[in-house]
Parts: C-alpha cells; sequence; structure tokens
C-alpha cells in the first residue's frame, strides 16, 4: 500500500521524487540553521570585541542579506530532483534571478550606507547642510546601484545588454549635452560636499559679493547677503571661483595706519610705537605684532600698525579696532600728540 502511494505520479513526478526534495529541502534548512547559530553568532561575538562599528554592520548584513540566499539555494537545490515543465522550470529560475539580485543589492547598499554615514559622522559639520547633502548623496547611491542591478537582471534575462547600453549611451549623450550645466553642477555639489569649501552658516566673499550660506543645494547655493537679499550662485560658480571663507579664520590679520603732525617732537615720534604696543597688549583676544615710523606723508608724519585678533568673528574684530582707537586717541590727548589732517602751508615772498 505504501509503495504504491509512494510509486504514484502527480506532474510528471513521483510521491517518492517529492520526499526526496522535501528531505533535501529540510537537510539544508537545518544545515543552514546550525550554520546561522553557530558562525554567525560566533562572528558577532568577535565582531562585539572590536572598537570599529564596519565588522559590526558587516555580520548584521550577512545575517540578513546573505542567510537568507542560503535559504533561497536550498530550496533551488531541492527542485533539481524534479522533473518540471520548461514554464516551471523558466518561472524558478526568473524568481530566483530577481529574488538574488534584490538581496545582493540590499547588502552592498548596506554597506554603503554605513560607509557613507561613519564619514559623514568623522567630518563633523553642521547638522542641517549635513542631513540635505547625505539625502542628495544617498538619493544617487541607490540609483546606481539599482541600476546596475536592474543591468545585471537583465542580462540574466537574455537581454542583449550591448545592444541597449549602446542605445543608451547615444540617447544618455545627447543629453548630457543638452544637460551639460546641470550635470556641471551635479558634479560640484559632490565636490562641495567631500571638499567641504564652505558649510551652512559660514561667511563667504566670492567676486564682489558677499554673505551667509543659507542652503547648499543640488545645483544651487544660496547664500544670504549682509544688505539682506538672497544671492543664489551655481554650484559651478562657486567651485570654479577664488572663494574666501572668512569663518575658517583663526586669526584675523589687522593693518591700520595714523598720521600725526610735523610739528611733534623727536621724542614724543619714539614714543608712539612703544605707547601703541602697550595700548594693543592690554586689550583681550588682541595679539600686538609690530608698529613702526613707515614714512614721510605729504602733512603727516605716517605709522603703521599691525596686531591679530583671535579668531574670524567679524563684531569682535570691529569691537577691538574701536577700544584701540578710543585708548589711542586718550594716549595722544594725555602727550598732547596731535593727529594729522590735510592741511596745507602757503609761504609768501614779500618783495
Amino acid at each position: 500500500m505504501i509503495r504504491e502511494l509512494i510509486e504514484l505520479s502527480y506532474f510528471n513526478n513521483q510521491v517518492s521524487d517529492y520526499l526526496i526534495s522535501l528531505a533535501i529541502l529540510a537537510g539544508l534548512v537545518i544545515v543552514i540553521k546550525i550554520a546561522d547559530l553557530i558562525v554567525v553568532h560566533r562572528l558577532k561575538r568577535v565582531a562585539a570585541r572590536t572598537e570599529g562599528q564596519f565588522d559590526d554592520r558587516l555580520v548584521e548584513a550577512i545575517d540578513k542579506k546573505i542567510v537568507p540566499l542560503l535559504y533561497l539555494g536550498a530550496v533551488y537545490l531541492s527542485t533539481k530532483n524534479l522533473t518540471v515543465s520548461p514554464l516551471v522550470q523558466k518561472i524558478i529560475n526568473i524568481s530566483g534571478s530577481v529574488i538574488l539580485t534584490y538581496l545582493a543589492a540590499k547588502f552592498i547598499l548596506s554597506l554603503a550606507v554605513y560607509s557613507v554615514e561613519t564619514y559623514w559622522k568623522k567630518r563633523g559639520g553642521d547638522e542641517a547642510s549635513q542631513k540635505a547633502a547625505y539625502r542628495g548623496i544617498l538619493t544617487v547611491l541607490k540609483l546606481v546601484v539599482w541600476s546596475l542591478a536592474l543591468i545585471i537582471l537583465l542580462d540574466n534575462f537574455g537581454v542583449k545588454i550591448s545592444a541597449l547600453m549602446a542605445g543608451l549611451g547615444i540617447g544618455g549623450l545627447a543629453i548630457a549635452f543638452a544637460a551639460q550645466k546641470v550635470l556641471g553642477d551635479l558634479f560640484s555639489y559632490f565636490s562641495i560636499f567631500f571638499d567641504r569649501p564652505f558649510e551652512i552658516g559660514d561667511f563667504v566673499v566670492v567676486g564682489e559679493f558677499m554673505g551667509t550660506v543659507e542652503h547648499i543645494g543640488i545645483k544651487s547655493t544660496r547664500i544670504r547677503s549682509l544688505s539682506g537679499e538672497q544671492l543664489i550662485f551655481a554650484n559651478t560658480d562657486l567651485t570654479n571661483s577664488r572663494l574666501r571663507n572668512y569663518k575658517r579664520m583663526i586669526n584675523r590679520r589687522v593693518l591700520f595706519k595714523i598720521g600725526v603732525t610735523y610739528n611733534t617732537s623727536a621724542k614724543k615720534v619714539k614714543e608712539i610705537p612703544g605707547m601703541i604696543q602697550e595700548i594693543i597688549r592690554n586689550i583681550p583676544g588682541a595679539i600686538f605684532d609690530r608698529a613702526h615710523f613707515a614714512s614721510y606723508g605729504d602733512f603727516s608724519l605716517n605709522f603703521e600698525i599691525v596686531y591679530y585678533v583671535e579668531g574670524g568673528d567679524y563684531l569682535k574684530y570691529m569691537d577691538t579696532q574701536q577700544q584701540i582707537n578710543l585708548t589711542i586717541m586718550e594716549a595722544f590727548a594725555k602727550k598732547k600728540i596731535e593727529f594729522a589732517y590735510p592741511t596745507q602751508t602757503v609761504y609768501v615772498n614779500k618783495t
């Protein structure tokens, strides 16, 4: 009775064939499960003892993406014992290829996304600019990975990829010529992202324009000028320009000049550099560099002074310069030293 039941045939396969396939599937599933419990568990323990996080993410990706592939392979191998129609075999092959490609793409994406996240955390910077640029990078990354996955899948289905790529290449070339400025701005965006010449909140000067960076987009960057209007620059314009970023300034170098009248005695002229040096050194945040009697002017004895202000804050610089100017004015008043102003002396010859 049992032998007759086993020898019964359904869909060109005996019951014994189905039982053998089930046995193969069950055996492979048990082996994979044991390997998952032992190998992956040990890998997790090893990864937990290391300082880096990449191995943890790799083990996690293996557990969630590679192990399901092994189960898929077990199902596929178990069906090799069965005789199936060409249509069913084609459906199995197509389904397996789709699932395999999908899980492989997800595995690659998970590692790629982790790499981008790790780089993002190391580079630091403004959180708002990070979120915007992060979304842009991930969008392009996903587009590339899924496009490659689709091409591989089509190749497995028998589509002539070379002819398709040639057609896409010609069309893509035409589109590239038509949208070269847009593509140029896109590549400039990636240049700004990786090189990071400026971030949101930085005060920059581009040619005759200056202002604070408000937004960095895929095509353009917006800057709020000092007078209040919004300046919009194409990313290509910024990467091709000489850009000055004042927020990155460690110390601001300041050079200013003062002039005293020609009536000032030589003794007082010698004292002036020392007076200015003492004034600047007593002001917090100001670093004195030099003060010299530099030249004889048309109507004044000219002094040149150089000092540094710690940091790049413009308001701090102006407050420091104002304090220096006021203190010099008070010191000169005590010494009865007069500042020069444009004058002209006319000598009349009485004959």
